[in-house]
């Protein structure tokens, strides 16, 4: 009776403390894919994109910070949670793409809620990719980065939280500003929001996504509100 007990434990504890498991060579960037313990008929998507620091093609490097961290620290998070490894350079739109396009045809995928966030350098590859992609993305969260002013007009369609440390010497909290700036010159009303954070600096707001309350705030929007409320 013991060893059923045992054997029953450890399946559960398989089930429901999955590790991420690397997917690699089914697209142009190698990533790590979490799946929610939990799944229904229809799961969100996150794509988290790391910083310069984590570029290269030891794939591990990816989970020293960000959002599989925050898995690591024991975040359930009730979604599909990918994070793929820049080789070297800026982020590629259409290569991110390319890895939300393979999650929609390998997985039930709720297309409605499909969203992205990203961390210095990976801050300039969320908004390029929400620049390029407006139609795709149901909410954005942008840490410690900023993005191209070309690109305001397509953000303004998307609900965004730009998140900067006001201690940030790697890059200036300007950064975010100026973004945030010509997004609301485009559209006064556009859903973007700057949260400035009070001495944190370049690596400190890291933190972040080890909570579950960023998260929360990405999966409480959905296209169809944002095409009724924008």
């Amino acid at each position: 009776m013991k060893t059923i007990f045992k054997v029953l434990f450890l399946f559960l504890s398989i089930n429901i403390f999955a590790q991420p498991k690397a997917v690699l060579n089914k697209t142009t960037y190698n990533f790590w894919l979490n799946e929610p313990s939990q799944p229904t008929d229809k799961m969100p998507l996150i794509v988290f994109l790391h910083g310069k620091s984590l570029s290269g093609t030891n794939i591990d490097r990816v989970k020293r910070y960000g959002a599989l961290k925050g898995v690591e620290k024991g975040l359930d998070i009730p979604a599909y949670l990918v994070a793929p490894q820049l080789p070297s350079g800026p982020w590629s739109a259409v290569k991110v793409d390319e890895i939300v396009d393979y999650m929609i045809k390998t997985y039930n995928i709720d297309e409605d809620r499909i969203y992205v966030t990203g961390m210095s350098l990976g801050s300039y590859g969320t908004m390029k990719y929400v620049g390029k992609y407006p139609d795709r993305v149901a909410a954005a969260i942008s840490i410690c980065g900023g993005g191209d002013v070309n690109d305001a007009c397509n953000l303004a369609q998307v609900p965004i939280k730009v998140i900067h440390g006001d201690k940030d010497f790697i890059v200036p909290l300007s950064e975010s500003q100026k973004i945030v700036n010509a997004v609301k010159k485009c559209n006064k009303e556009a859903p973007i929001e700057l949260q400035v954070v009070k001495g944190g600096n370049h690596g400190s707001v890291e933190d972040l996504y080890r909570h579950q309350e960023l998260y929360d705030w990405l999966l409480k929007h959905t296209k169809s509100k944002n095409n009724n409320t924008l």
